[in-house]
């Protein structure tokens, strides 16, 4: 027990020193950009720093807060009879998922069905979740992923990139958790902590990579003679990089939701996430490049008038 408590209390202080940072981070960005507006008027800096704090609120304090307050819980993938059941929060995450409009018309009877029986209620919600929520969820994750590949290859700014990998995948993670109606334990949420804010890191270094030490030398001296491939596959490879990493970070969380009783090691979670979010990248690279002239284009379309009746 003493063992137990030590391990959680070394995760918490290492997610609680990760925050700080980045809390350091965050503030010395913010501050460093108004002084550069500061040339421009005072105001124009008052007015920077009243959407810094507004953005800092929607984009990071209120998915916190969502996460954090949501019960914690998990569906045992790997149903254990031995095990006491919590009845009552059993209920209360299969109420959710009824409301959440997630489920078909069966899936949601048969739940109701089970409401108050603890061994069926569980094998239901176990059902659930593997077939219909699980699915979803791994939807969520992808989108996301897209969303982190392709502004990570446009943004050119190191920083940029280390801010939007922390907003992103905050906002998937509540996603996760609001989909499901329950959330990690606080040990997991310590975990995923340093793996968002790793993965921020990460995609801030990949800023300065050099794609001469990625490809062969033959590769390199054919894009040598296509003007700005090289800066373009540079640019590419960053955003699949960053987007990888998003993928193994929804999964891990996904897994956490999730605890299978047959994948309960660190290693093994580590292991198959990544093997599983390299399985994903291909169909969300195509995703990304399909949706990317869409969105151009949609920058420079005429925006539609609804016309009356």
């Amino acid at each position: 027990m003493k063992k137990k408590d030590s391990t959680k209390l070394f995760w918490y202080l290492v997610a609680i020193g990760f925050a700080l940072l980045f809390i350091l981070i965050l503030v010395s960005s913010v501050l460093d950009v108004g002084e550069r507006l500061r040339n421009i008027h005072a105001y124009v800096e008052y007015a920077f720093y009243g959407i810094a704090i507004i953005l800092v609120y929607v984009l990071i304090l209120r998915p916190i807060h969502i996460i954090f307050f949501s019960p914690s819980f998990s569906v045992e993938t790997t149903i254990e009879h031995e095990k006491k059941i919590n009845m009552p929060l059993y209920r209360r995450v299969a109420k959710r998922l009824i409301d959440g409009g997630m489920l078909p018309e069966e899936e949601v009877a048969q739940l109701k069905l089970a409401m108050n029986n603890s061994a069926l209620l569980q094998e239901r919600l176990q059902h659930a979740f593997t077939f219909h929520v699980k699915k979803k969820m791994n939807l969520v994750i992808k989108k996301h992923a897209k969303t982190v590949m392709v502004s990570t290859a446009i943004s050119q700014n190191g920083r940029l990139d280390f801010f939007t990998v922390v907003a992103v995948n905050l906002k998937m993670i509540k996603e996760l958790v609001v989909m499901c109606g329950f959330r990690p334990s606080f040990k997991n949420l310590a975990k995923l902590t340093i793996n968002v804010f790793t993965t921020a890191l990460i995609a801030e270094g990949l800023e300065n990579l050099d794609i001469n030490e990625v490809l062969p030398t033959s590769t390199i001296n054919s894009l040598g003679e296509i003007p700005f491939a090289k800066p373009m596959l540079s640019s590419i490879t960053q955003g699949i990089s960053n987007g990888l990493l998003t993928l193994r970070i929804g999964i891990v969380t996904r897994k956490y939701l999730f605890s299978d009783a047959n994948e309960i090691t660190k290693e093994q979670i580590r292991r198959t996430a990544l093997l599983e979010a390299a399985k994903m990248v291909p169909g969300v690279i195509a995703d990304a490049f399909v949706s990317f002239p869409k969105r151009i284009t949609n920058l420079f379309k005429k925006p539609e008038t609804e016309t009356e009746n």
